[in-house]
């Protein structure tokens, strides 16, 4: 294991990163897990920051961004309790990849089905990766959301910030990494070649 990625506790990460480079050590297929915090956003809070210029005060450098609109409760003194915090498939988020890594200092986005393939060149550009949760996993995931210790756009409420403290939340695949490659884009060719095989049997 490399030095930077023993500062990083081996493959258990914690967000926000020290290092805005170190993720560029991960390759597709690694597993693992994360500890710290993590930024809960959705469509509704990416539109309002990116087409609407609504800055949050939260300080994303080095931070990794879950695609999720939780099923909270809120509690007589205003604080929300998590009931069921899953995730949602990506791909209609992709467009603001580049901004959130650009602009925020964004470095690890998680969430279902992956981004665009258009994704990658940003990915390399900024050292960034995608890393994908099992499908089906939100019992599990908000067992590993130890509480729920910000909100920021609440008037767009699931889809707000989340800020979330989170202790072993995984596990995580690196599904797309900093060098170009997607476990996506492999699937789909493999199954393509195999379609092809099948066909000239036909």
């Amino acid at each position: 294991m490399s030095d930077r990625l023993a500062r990083l506790e081996g493959r258990h990460l914690r967000f926000p990163l020290d290092d805005p480079d170190a993720l560029r050590e991960l390759r597709v297929g690694e597993r693992l897990w994360v500890d710290g915090q993590v930024i809960g956003l959705r469509d509704a809070t990416h539109i309002a920051m990116f087409d609407r210029g609504e800055r949050p005060r939260t300080d994303l450098r080095g931070a990794a961004v879950l695609h999720t609109a939780p099923n909270v409760r809120v509690l007589p003194d205003g604080r929300y309790e998590k009931l069921c915090i899953g995730t949602t498939t990506s791909a209609r988020m992709s467009r603001f990849t580049r901004p959130l890594m650009s602009e925020y200092g964004v470095r690890a986005i998680m969430g279902k089905a992956g981004l665009l393939p258009d994704a990658l060149p940003v990915l390399g550009e900024f050292g960034g990766v995608y890393l994908a949760l099992v499908g089906g996993s939100a019992a599990l995931e908000t067992t590993q959301i130890e509480a729920i210790e910000g909100v920021e756009f609440e008037q767009y409420l699931p889809e707000c910030l989340w800020k979330f403290r989170v202790k072993h939340f995984g596990p995580l695949f690196v599904a797309m990494d900093s060098h170009g490659e997607s476990l996506f884009e492999a699937v789909h060719d493999q199954a393509a070649r195999t379609l092809e095989r099948l066909a000239t049997r036909l």
